[in-house]
């Protein structure tokens, strides 16, 4: 499973598909900001991150384009990637 996560996630990376480029890949714009350095990831509140399970949360690397809104996060952590693996149920839906 890991394996296919890092697979996509190349696939969009060798396509500058995603915000992490300084584009959105919705509306073109280049006003794209990083969220990578915001502080807290995680702590009581969890502001920057979501839940694994009841004792593990994953920081989140966000990217916000200001102009029409779109937003991607990313779990940068691949240990925290493994343990979604093991304990989250896997999904059913399949795109077309």
């Amino acid at each position: 499973m890991l394996d296919m996560y890092r697979r996509v996630i190349r696939f969009f990376r060798a396509r500058r598909c995603n915000l992490e480029t300084g584009k959105c890949p919705k509306c073109g714009s280049e006003e794209v900001y990083s969220g990578v350095e915001v502080l807290p990831k995680s702590g009581p509140f969890g502001s920057n991150s979501i839940p694994i399970s009841i004792v593990s949360i994953a920081a989140l690397d966000n990217y916000v384009c200001t102009d029409c809104g779109y937003l991607e996060s990313y779990i940068a952590d691949t240990e925290k990637l493994k343990e979604i693996v093991r304990k989250w149920p896997k999904s059913n839906k399949v795109s077309q």
